[in-house]
């Protein structure tokens, strides 16, 4: 709180007159930088293409802001920009035959892999491709010791033909969407 008054030019306590304390600020900095869901441009019919759309918003919201992937972990106060973000995974779910409870675990599954691609992205840095730098380190690694890891040499063989094209992001999402349609087929049969 004092670094932010001071940012600000006021004293702390001056600060304390507009949020009681750092939970509150930082709630505040994310309800600001995440914003509200965007308008929908392109009208989905299907819980499917919704929930892709939705990831690959909130995928770019982290990258734009990825210090908010700290701030908004675990229980936490949540304002009505961030909320909007859940709405909209959770309704994208109506009509399918799932509890809420079971929407709400599939909007946290997806948050989830958001998070895990943004975090490796940002830990590769703006250029980075987490899938090539992993190849390239563990490369020396396997030849040296590859005979004691036979299926990880076999994978990392196939993804350097593959120029270690970083996939993971829309393979993840793919999967999980796919366990959720298994999951309604069943709901609906």
């Amino acid at each position: 709180m004092r670094r932010v008054a001071a940012q600000l030019g006021v004293t702390k306590m001056a600060l304390y007159r507009y949020v009681p304390g750092k939970a509150e600020l930082v709630a505040l900095m994310v309800e600001t930088a995440i914003g509200p869901y965007p308008p929908v441009k392109v009208r989905h019919s299907g819980w499917r293409e919704q929930l892709e759309e939705w990831a690959g918003q909130l995928f770019d919201v982290f990258r734009r802001h990825p210090w908010a992937l700290d701030a908004t972990v675990g229980p936490r106060i949540m304002g009505p920009a961030e909320l909007s973000w859940l709405e909209h995974a959770v309704s994208a779910l109506d009509g399918t035959g799932l509890s809420g409870a079971e929407r709400m675990d599939a909007a946290a599954l997806l948050v989830g892999h958001v998070r895990g691609i943004t975090q490796q992205a940002r830990a590769t840095g703006p250029a980075g491709n987490p899938e090539a730098q992993l190849g390239a380190l563990l490369g020396d690694l396997m030849q040296a010791h590859g005979e004691r890891f036979p299926a990880l040499t076999a994978a990392l063989t196939s993804a350097a033909r593959s120029h270690g094209q970083d996939q993971a992001w829309e393979f993840g999402l793919q999967r999980i969407l796919d366990g959720l349609a298994a999951l309604i087929d069943r709901r609906v049969r």
